[in-house]
């Protein structure tokens, strides 16, 4: 349908951990990269990140092409450091001349706990990582977005902003994150802008199955079971449900869509209340 056709978007956390199942952020290139957008593709890991482009670059729409005459280009950064924002800013202009969609995937977990158990070094970085990054992020699209008119901002929370368990970083960063896309939809929506965010549920990615697994030392199968017995639906999501929730509201056909926050959870978040 080319749905993204011919527009610039960045995805922060393009690559993923390796694992059985896809992550969110590969799933949401390639199928942005479907839809005929030109691709900035942002991560740490440089070489998921070049296995991520050569995905997209095999299956994307896009016919023409301007700058660097390639579909989709890298940006290998930290999203915590300093000249990160800004580096992604100034690749995606140079190479396509605007910005059209800054979609963040952004976030981590590793150490958190309850509140009276929580060590300060990793409620820092949970809170550098997964808050602070995607608002200094968003800070540096902005000015572009608003000088063009028009623009969209996803970020990808999670439904612990709404119905966490014992963890308190996590669960405290995501709903900073959720409290941040509504803020920047109402003080943008007079430039054109729009901002929402994508709050995955229990998803079967690398990060939420394998690496949760392997770091409590169970099969990865077993907690694979145990997550999706939690699910009215019965199953686990996939890194292409976060992908294409990702789409609709990138595209045009959510252009009367501002300032909310859509749980990807299979009902989850019903059945908590």
């Amino acid at each position: 349908m080319s749905r993204l056709d011919g527009k610039v978007c960045v995805i922060v956390g393009a690559g993923q951990q390796p694992g059985a199942t896809i992550g969110n952020g590969r799933a949401t290139a390639i199928r942005f990269a479907q839809e005929g957008a030109r691709l900035v593709l942002v991560d740490r890991n440089v070489d998921a990140l070049d296995r991520v482009l050569t995905e997209v670059t095999e299956v994307t729409e896009v016919t023409e092409v301007t700058g660097t005459g390639a579909a989709a280009v890298p940006v290998v950064v930290d999203v915590t450091a300093a000249e990160a924002p800004g580096l992604i800013m100034r690749t995606a202009l140079d190479a396509f001349g605007r910005l059209d969609v800054l979609h963040n995937n952004v976030g981590v977990g590793v150490g958190d706990a309850p509140p009276h158990r929580l060590d300060e070094e990793v409620f820092d970085r949970i809170m550098e990582v997964n808050l602070k990054a995607t608002w200094r992020l968003c800070k540096a699209a902005i000015p572009t977005m608003r000088d063009q008119r028009t623009g969209v901002i996803t970020n990808v929370s999670s439904i612990a902003s709404i119905a966490g368990n014992v963890i308190a970083a996590y669960r405290m960063s995501k709903a900073g994150v959720d409290a941040l896309t509504r803020n920047l939809a109402v003080t943008n929506a007079k430039y054109g802008l729009r901002c929402n965010a994508v709050l995955p549920g229990l998803i079967d990615t690398p990060l939420g199955v394998d690496a949760a697994a392997a770091a409590m030392g169970i099969d990865r199968d077993e907690y694979a079971a145990r997550r999706a017995a939690q699910v009215p639906l019965g199953h686990q999501g996939t890194a292409w449900d976060v992908a294409n929730a990702a789409l609709f509201l990138a595209s045009d056909e959510a252009a009367f869509i501002n300032g909310v926050c859509l749980p990807v959870d299979g009902g989850q978040t019903a059945r908590v209340g």
